[in-house]
């Protein structure tokens, strides 16, 4: 890509970063709510599982949005702004791409989720409020 255009999404993205996480702020779904022993199990399965993400970029918003209807407590990492988390991202899933989510099972493998419809498809299936048919 051209320097030039770069930095013209580099400056849209900084004037409207801000405006989209007040949208979300604002509009921010309500979880569900279950009974709290209900809600402790899915906490500890949720243990096992981080969110990388960029903190404006519309695709981790629809995700945490996800995260947030189901009342899941899912460790986030900024991709974006923390190194560290980037490098993690990389080294684990191979490609800087987000949101991804980390899955690590009982044994200790990792499974790197890309996309966020295969990611909300995953959260849904896993913790959704309706019952499997």
């Amino acid at each position: 890509m051209k320097p030039a255009i770069r930095m013209f999404f580099k400056t849209v993205r900084v004037v409207l970063g801000p405006f989209v996480l007040l949208g979300d702020r604002l509009i921010r779904p309500k979880g569900i709510v279950r009974p709290p022993a209900e809600q402790q199990a899915i906490d500890a399965r949720t243990q096992h599982l981080a969110l990388y993400h960029f903190p404006t970029c519309p695709f981790c918003l629809k995700t945490r949005r996800t995260i947030r209807r189901l009342s899941l407590k899912i460790e986030t990492c900024d991709a974006k702004n923390e190194p560290a988390h980037r490098a993690a991202l990389i080294a684990g899933g191979g490609k800087p791409q987000v949101p991804c989510l980390r899955i690590t099972d009982a044994n200790g493998e990792q499974t790197w989720l890309y996309d966020s419809n295969a990611v909300i498809a995953y959260l849904d299936r896993e913790f959704g409020d309706t019952p499997a048919a």
